[in-house]
């Protein structure tokens, strides 16, 4: 019998040195840290249990015999962060880079099975050189596997993607299907084509970090939601981002012992709009004031900078917050912008997470490229998203909302549950220039240049307020800025028991 428990020390000691020391030098020599040493810091101690630790790929060919390690190159199973449960896989890239195989898709489907079953979050940490060319096309049909398994579990639990340094050609295919996309500042890049292969076809010549490095899919393309600066940083912006959500879709997100005054009123709140219609404000600076102190996390920080979106508590509930960023583009809403409001919206909304929308927007981008590109079908995700939703939606007008981008962003007729305004809104169908010139296309042609300002005057004194709004019924009430808070907290607890269904069917048609 001790012979057996021997065998069984060395095995298991055997995965756990990776691809061994020379191996693991090299990984801490660019700044890295192995498979394992990043769980022990994701995971509460002592919680990680493992699978598949002595699995191994049954290749021959290319020499492959001789290079065979337990594990394959990714470690997989359960833990606990912050006492709740998760599953987890991280790829090893002292073992054979990382390389994507058979093996490697047979255990993380397996976690992705089990996580689903059990309804608890999946957490990937990506380290791979790409598909494991030796395998041929067992190891490109083995990433299908994975792909199915994330489409099935999305919108069920909770799935968070952490780039730790390359991830290449199928492998991003995995992250895309995920909620969220962590990526380390300067060890971490994706792309479908290398640089090698592009400039081959093309002829350009570009540089890694140019193509697919982390500010590039945090701030162009928008694949990726945070930066961290560091794996460190990287594994705690995790953690944080499960403390916004539950473990499932059929769960409430957690709360947390409320720190923060419900009654709180901040003065600061009742100057914040500048008086000048058209002079900016860090929209920023609004929401620190309304919700829990230091309780807001921004998603996508980078990209489509004239919209915010994000986590924040209230009360010590978790609440998705969307903004118009009126010091960037004055907010509007462009096709960027759109994807972004959207997509944070459908998740909060699968997720049970109520939805608080502050509106300042002067409209849609008006340009060639964004109706070429398809401002029109973009934009409908926005108004898709929130119609779509049966969360709580509580929409606060602050400034502009000015034609369909009222509309879109959730307004009453969006099934918006609660709709308030600052007495500083403006809601119109559209600004007061452009109106005034075909409301009064005649006198103006008759009196000249003089009349545009009195007629101007006079349309934003019967337009560019909100309480025609609120006399038909489309504003609930107009509050003080200062009231915000508390009538959120207040508002947010009747709505907590809200039920409301859509119409039965296998699924919408998004306008993707």
């Amino acid at each position: 019998m001790n012979d057996y428990l021997i065998k069984l020390r060395e095995l298991r000691e055997k995965a756990i040195q990776g691809g061994g020391a020379e191996r693991i030098a090299q990984q801490h020599a660019r700044g890295k840290l192995t498979a394992r040493e990043r769980l022990a810091l994701l995971l509460d101690e002592g919680s990680f249990q493992e699978l598949g630790a002595l699995a191994t790929h049954n290749l021959t060919d290319f020499g492959m015999g001789k290079q065979r390690f337990p594990g394959d190159g990714i470690v997989t199973g359960f833990g606990k962060i912050n006492g709740r449960r998760v599953a987890v896989y991280a790829q090893d890239f002292t073992v054979l880079g990382g390389s994507f195989s058979e093996v490697q898709s047979t255990k993380i489907c397996h976690i992705q099975d089990l996580a689903l079953e059990s309804g608890i979050p999946l957490i990937g940490l990506n380290d791979s050189g790409g598909a494991r060319i030796q395998e041929g096309v067992r190891s490109l049909a083995a990433y299908g596997e994975v792909f199915t398994r994330n489409v099935l579990a999305s919108g069920v639990i909770p799935q968070i993607s952490v780039i730790m340094g390359p991830c290449a050609g199928g492998a991003v295919y995995s992250p895309a299907l995920m909620d969220f996309i962590v990526m380390t500042r300067r060890a971490s890049y994706m792309f479908i084509t290398g640089p090698e292969v592009i400039k081959a076809v093309t002829g350009e010549d570009v540089a890694m970090q140019d193509l697919g490095g982390t500010m590039v899919h945090n701030a162009k393309s928008g694949v990726a939601h945070l930066v961290a600066e560091d794996e460190r940083a990287a594994l705690e912006l995790v953690k944080l981002l499960l403390s916004y959500l539950p473990q499932n879709n059929t769960e409430d997100p957690p709360q947390i012992e409320p720190y923060d005054p419900a009654e709180r009123m901040d003065e600061q709140l009742n100057s914040i709009i500048p008086e000048d219609e058209n002079e900016p404000y860090d929209a920023r600076e609004m929401l620190d004031l309304i919700f829990d102190r230091r309780s807001f996390t921004e998603i996508h920080p980078y990209y489509a900078r004239n919209a915010i979106v994000g986590f924040a508590r209230l009360d010590g509930y978790s609440v998705g917050v969307v903004a118009n960023q009126p010091s960037h583009l004055a907010g509007v809403l462009d096709i960027d912008s759109s994807d972004k409001i959207a997509r944070f919206v459908r998740i909060c909304d699968a997720f049970n997470i109520p939805i608080v929308t502050f509106v300042d927007t002067p409209g849609y981008l008006p340009g060639v490229d964004q109706e070429h590109y398809g401002i029109i079908r973009h934009g409908a995700k926005v108004i898709y998203a929130y119609c779509e939703a049966t969360v709580p939606k509580i929409s606060i007008v602050t400034r502009k909302a000015i034609g369909g981008a009222y509309l879109a962003m959730s307004s009453k007729q969006m099934r918006c549950d609660l709709m308030l305004a600052w007495p500083t809104a403006q809601i119109a169908v559209m600004g007061a220039d452009g109106a005034v010139r075909v409301l009064y296309r005649k006198e103006l042609a008759a009196q000249g240049a003089q009349a545009l300002q009195t007629f101007e005057r006079e349309y934003r004194e019967k337009f560019f307020n909100p309480y025609m709004a609120a006399d038909l019924g489309q504003i609930d009430e107009i509050i003080e800025p200062k009231e915000t808070r508390p009538r959120l907290i207040r508002a947010l607890e009747v709505l907590r028991t809200k039920v409301k269904q859509n119409p039965p069917k296998k699924h919408g048609l998004m306008p993707v």
